[in-house]
């Protein structure tokens, strides 16, 4: 995201700072001045680590893409076992986000079926719709790509890609807060997990009453439960 948070191309699910209505950050009272510190301090940060994901090589994160998809699987054959079934909701990668379509593409092998989010309404939670590579795709909100028709769907299982991430399994998003909308609406709720570097690990992105932690986060490194803070 750019410091002037001009709508771009950016991953989905789609977030942008400018959108968020100022109510957002403070759902249940919480101090304005404190929330603002706090938007502040995660627009700095959320840049830091953009830059950081982007000066990777092309080699670099396609390898952590072939490890993470190995510990998506570990994860879920510890937590779901069978997916056969089940719908697995993931991203479009775009600005240097990991790219686990390979790995999307072969859940239709294992009984399962692959989702991808889109904007219906902006401001308001995400909606998804089926894909396999063979989806008919065209430019969605922001210029995402989005699968061109088809039925809304509920996913058993959400992958977020994370900017950054705690040991509480908060996720540090791209700041318009569509995925909390989107998983504080679901039910029944789907089983949440965050998706991202080792490297983009923080001591903490100082929750606030909005953000919902995920039930793990899974890096290229391993697969990471929520801590709670000593």
């Amino acid at each position: 995201m750019s410091d002037d948070d001009t709508p771009r191309g950016y991953a989905s699910p789609p977030c942008l700072a400018h959108e968020i209505d100022p109510a957002y950050f403070d759902p249940l009272a919480v101090d304005p001045e404190q929330a603002r510190d706090v938007a502040r301090w995660r627009k700095a940060e959320r840049v830091r680590l953009l830059e950081a994901r982007a000066a990777l090589s092309v080699a670099d994160r396609q390898a952590a893409g072939a490890a993470i998809a190995a510990q998506l699987d570990t994860c879920l054959a510890e937590r779901v076992g069978d997916l056969s079934g089940l719908t697995i909701s993931a991203w479009w990668p775009i600005k240097a986000e990991i790219d686990l379509r390979f790995w999307l593409a072969g859940l239709a092998g294992r009984g399962a079926r692959a989702a991808l989010p889109l904007v219906d309404v902006k401001a308001q939670p995400l909606i998804f719709r089926a894909w396999t590579p063979e989806t008919r795709m065209e430019r969605g909100f922001w210029n995402i790509p989005v699968p061109a028709e088809g039925e809304a769907i509920t996913p058993d299982i959400t992958l977020s890609p994370v900017v950054g991430w705690d040991g509480a399994c908060f996720r540090l998003g791209y700041g318009g807060g569509y995925f909390d909308r989107t998983l504080a609406a679901i039910r029944p709720a789907p089983l949440a997990i965050g998706v991202g570097l080792e490297a983009a690990r923080i001591a903490t992105i100082y929750p606030q009453p909005h953000d919902i932690p995920m039930r793990a986060v899974v890096t290229e490194r391993g697969i990471h439960d929520p801590q709670t803070p000593a």
